[in-house]
């Protein structure tokens, strides 16, 4: 073993690769794609969605289910989870935009949570799978892989053709519905929602009918946010209600601000930041601890590299709130919401 406190044998190179290939890969995007979603409800329409992850949810579940209880096509299927996903909106929304923004943050993070114990619970277990969830329903999808086989990439930052072809989607959805977030939020109908955002008073005012304008908004930003979760089980071939616990939400959430919300490119960014902080940080930990650098092996053990990983990545994410809190592409005036 080298030295105490020695670093000439920690693989520096392996810690780039490794924060890379996650930061790049099909998890960032879904989260991306969450944080797109979210960033046209919030960093846009100033809408407190706390439980996109319920969105995720009954989209991918919606999807699972018309594949392996109705036996649909998959494209059928996806839009049976889009449509479950618009459904949740309109659900959520009615009875909750004209009131004020706090009762949509109780209503959807609690919404999220329900749902997420109705898919788990023994009485859905006939459609749901229960904790078992359902497995193996999205083969077509990776039939349609026109990727050879192989590995591609640069060096050790490489990619199969499966990962590859998801990674492929899931950025391409990004990259599709950032240009209509930005479409949209450069048309008339954008202007309006950044008006509610700014003095919902004042848009009502001069004839707007704000509600509906708020519940488009949270109902596009929970669909964009249901295909993230159609891609997420589509790439584990697997979906059971642990995929959509709260903290799907403030990881989506927290790479949102961390790009910049209510900027077009921010989600993107803040994701690709998010996850090469969180995997860099692993992979130098287990460096560190196998090396003993700095002592930190003599201070940790393999087991605490999960838990210790998400305390740095808190600690560098307070740095950059205090150095600019409006997030790296983000503007002040477009964060602040009318309290």
């Amino acid at each position: 073993m080298p030295e105490n406190g020695s670093g000439r044998h920690v693989d520096w190179g392996r810690i780039f690769s490794d924060a890379l290939l996650v930061g790049l890969g099909s998890t960032a995007a879904v989260y991306a794609l969450t944080a797109v979603g979210l960033n046209l409800q919030f960093g846009y329409a100033g809408l407190m969605n706390y439980g996109q992850a319920g969105f995720l949810l009954v989209s991918a579940y919606g999807t699972a289910i018309a594949v392996d209880s109705w036996n649909a096509p998959l494209p059928v299927a996806f839009l049976v989870g889009l449509a479950a996903a618009v459904g949740l909106g309109l659900l959520l929304g009615i009875p909750t935009l004209r009131l004020r923004a706090d009762y949509l943050a109780i209503v959807t993070i609690s919404a999220a949570e329900i749902l997420r114990i109705v898919a788990n619970s023994r009485a859905a277990q006939g459609v749901t799978g229960g904790p078992q969830g359902i497995k193996q329903f999205a083969g077509a999808f990776f039939d349609w892989n026109p990727i050879p086989s192989g590995r591609y990439g640069v060096g050790t930052v490489a990619f199969s053709h499966r990962d590859l072809w998801v990674m492929s989607v899931g950025w391409g959805l990004v990259a599709i519905f950032s240009l209509v977030v930005r479409i949209l939020m450069r048309s008339p109908w954008g202007r309006v929602v950044r008006a509610v955002r700014e003095d919902e008073d004042a848009a009502r005012s001069l004839g707007k009918n704000t509600f509906v304008y708020k519940l488009q908004a949270l109902t596009f930003g929970g669909v964009i946010g249901g295909l993230a979760g159609i891609l997420l089980v589509l790439d584990n071939q697997f979906v059971e209600p642990k995929n959509f616990e709260s903290a799907l939400t403030f990881f989506a959430y927290t790479a949102l601000i961390m790009g910049g919300s209510g900027r077009i490119l921010g989600p993107a960014l803040g994701s690709v930041m998010f996850w090469c902080a969180v995997a860099g940080f692993q992979s130098f930990l287990r460096e560190a601890i196998a090396h003993n650098l700095l002592g930190i092996g003599s201070v940790l053990d393999p087991a605490d590299v999960g838990p210790t990983r998400f305390a740095l990545v808190g600690l560098a994410i307070m740095v950059l709130m205090v150095s600019r809190p409006q997030g790296v592409l983000g503007s002040r005036t477009e964060v602040m919401l009318d309290e």
